[in-house]
């Protein structure tokens, strides 16, 4: 199986992208889905109230997830800790997904936002960034009801999406229309079966 990271800065279209190599017969895992039904973990969440204290909760008990995310993004310390206590969590999740879809020629691809800022391209066996144009992405986030300044202290929280583009194997330009991403994902979906076939070749002759 060749295990892609799919990551990309905050509004650049990262699960649209995952949606379109999942249509075209990829393996689709999407970290921040698994970080979801983490939040439904009652042990979880009492680890997250110690960290974090009960300010974060809401008076029936669920974890608010803004507040949540505004209290880590102003405080990076304690956006290390809650990152540390979720992130092996989460890998441990999709690791055994992996292993109850595995089989021959087939190709994962797993949204990752942090897979740079952390270290985890080592996880991986290739990688893509998805790339928007800034004010592209805050535009639809505006669209979608996030506020410009919220979008903003997010996007700064993270690595510049130039560096990403620089590190990763392959780069999607998502700034355009759907037809022209969907285009550059079935162009290097196509690569990345290539190069797995290529593989799987070399690792039966070296047998």
């Amino acid at each position: 199986m060749l295990i892609v990271g799919l990551t990309g800065n905050y509004g650049t279209g990262k699960s649209s992208v995952l949606r379109m190599f999942g249509e075209l017969g990829a393996i689709v895992i999407d970290a921040d889905k698994i970080v979801d039904s983490l939040l439904e973990d009652r042990s979880v969440l009492e680890k997250i109230k110690e960290m974090l204290g009960g300010k974060v909760f809401s008076e029936d008990g669920r974890i608010d997830r803004v507040k949540v995310a505004t209290l880590i993004f102003q405080e990076r310390k304690l956006r290390d800790a809650l990152e540390g206590l979720l992130h092996p969590l989460v890998f441990q999740r999709m690791e055994d997904t992996l292993r109850d879809v595995k089989g021959e020629g087939s190709i994962a691809v797993i949204e990752v936002p942090l897979l740079f800022e952390k270290g985890y391209a080592w996880r991986f066996d290739r990688t893509i960034t998805v790339y928007a144009k800034e004010e592209t992405s805050l535009r639809r986030l505006e669209q979608s009801g996030v506020l410009r300044t919220d979008a903003l202290m997010r996007m700064r929280a993270q690595m510049p999406i130039g560096e990403k583009m620089e590190k990763a194997d392959y780069v999607i330009d998502n700034s355009g229309s759907l037809d022209q991403t969907r285009s550059q994902v079935a162009e290097i979906y196509g690569m990345l079966a290539e190069d797995h076939t290529v593989s799987t070749k070399e690792r039966k002759t070296c047998k």
